[in-house]
């Protein structure tokens, strides 16, 4: 018959089996990091050899390719062995079903990728129309690390997983604005609609970098704001503001804004590959530390679990009577290490909890801004910007606005009807 230590040790195997599961997948996600980036990378060259009608970026578009595509490999290998994992190991369903279904979505878009590249070289494509393909393609990625984060059971490395998606995510918008700045300045004019996007993509980048700051230690952070020198900051909101005006635009500041938006985007990948080795770091000490533990749990088990039950129910006085060393090293070793490893569990669910609000919050407003866009016809702009402007009304946060939203999902699609005479 089992003892209550062997039961211990069993939990903690467990541990350790969700954190070699959380080991594996962050690197993944740090690999996809770099994927992300260098499809960014491509994704301006491509934009701006499309502006420039195939006289810009032509050369260095290749070289370009080929690191993506070495980076595409190693992600598509990640994605193999997180399924032979879950073959082999029999992991929670719970965790990995989102993230496989993910993975499954992201994988066509991964393989049409030669295609695009094909309809980029032969100019088949509006800038627009290659930006918003990477950008599907990118989102669908950056899913893969939110649903990696989501799942993620360990608070300190769900933090850190909380904000590398964010920082991404905040990257990526940058990007997107990277690509439509260059093309808006290109084309000599701008429009409302036009500002009006522009602003969006501003506000969203930071949105995603306030969260990221939230769940950031201090040396990130630092390092955060040494990436971003006050000249540089400068010279992207001098841009900004000229480019995002009405009227006439500067045509000559297509290439200063395209180059000033890569160095910042080049700069963030510093504070990106920190956040990965951190990770890793984190998840090789916690592994570490849940290794020595179990050894000790086993050596207590061979020495000391016979004895355990003979001095449960003794009363201070019956356990003096029995080797003192003996006694009080069953009570420290067994007793109290139950309690000890269930207010842990306790302390870590509840800061589990407090990591994860970020993530349902996300998922709230998306939900909101996908049940806008369905039952009022509005693009993903303007619902949300529906949003936050009745937050703003209303003195409201932006989630909890999202939540009334979805609790009347039912009456929603009275919204569309025409009234009755």
């Amino acid at each position: 018959m089992k003892s209550g230590l062997s039961f211990l040790i069993a939990a903690r195997r467990c541990e350790i089996d969700e954190l070699d599961r959380l080991a594996r997948t962050s690197e993944l996600v740090g690999v996809i990091g770099r994927l992300v980036h260098a499809l960014q990378r491509e994704r301006g060259m491509s934009n701006m050899f499309l502006t420039s009608r195939g006289s810009r970026f032509g050369e260095q578009r290749g070289p370009q390719i080929a690191e993506c595509l070495a980076l595409e490999q190693e992600v598509r290998a990640g994605f193999d062995q997180l399924e032979a994992d879950n073959y082999h190991r029999g992991a929670d369903a719970s965790n990995n079903a989102r993230l496989f279904s993910r993975i499954a979505w992201v994988l066509p878009g991964l393989d049409a990728l030669p295609a695009l590249r094909r309809r980029v070289d032969a100019l088949a494509l509006k800038p627009a129309q290659s930006t918003a393909a990477f950008a599907k393609l990118i989102a669908g990625l950056l899913s893969v690390v939110f649903e990696a984060a989501d799942g993620a059971t360990d608070p300190e490395i769900s933090r850190l997983l909380v904000a590398m998606f964010n920082f991404m995510q905040g990257k990526e918008f940058a990007g997107q604005e990277r690509a439509f700045g260059a093309a808006a300045l290109a084309l000599g004019r701008s429009d409302e609609a036009q500002r009006l996007q522009w602003l969006h993509l501003i506000e969203s980048q930071e949105r995603c970098f306030q969260v990221f700051t939230e769940f950031s230690g201090e040396a990130v952070l630092a390092l955060w704001r040494e990436s971003q020198p006050d000249s540089e900051v400068a010279e992207l909101e001098r841009i900004r503001r000229r480019g995002a005006a009405s009227g006439p635009a500067d045509v000559a500041l297509s290439e200063a804004w395209f180059d000033c938006c890569t160095r910042r985007i080049d700069a963030m990948k510093t504070v990106e590959e920190r956040l990965a080795s951190d990770l890793r770091a984190l998840c090789e000490h916690k592994t570490a530390q849940a290794r020595s533990e179990l050894r000790e749990y086993r050596q207590l088990l061979d020495t000391l679990a016979p004895q355990a039950g003979a001095l449960f129910f003794d009363d201070a006085d019956a356990q003096a009577a029995a080797p003192a060393q003996l006694g009080r090293h069953l009570e420290r070793s067994v007793l109290d290490m139950v309690r000890e490893q269930s207010q842990r569990l306790q302390a870590m669910s509840d800061e589990l909890e407090t990591v994860r609000a970020s993530l349902n919050e996300r998922k709230l407003v998306e939900r909101a801004k996908g049940l806008l866009m369905a039952h009022r016809r509005l693009s993903e702009e303007e619902a949300h910007k529906m949003l936050r402007q009745t937050a703003m009304n209303q003195k409201r946060r932006l989630v909890d606005v999202a939540e009334s939203m979805l609790a009347m999902a039912d009456y929603l699609p009275m919204l569309d009807r025409a009234p009755s005479r």
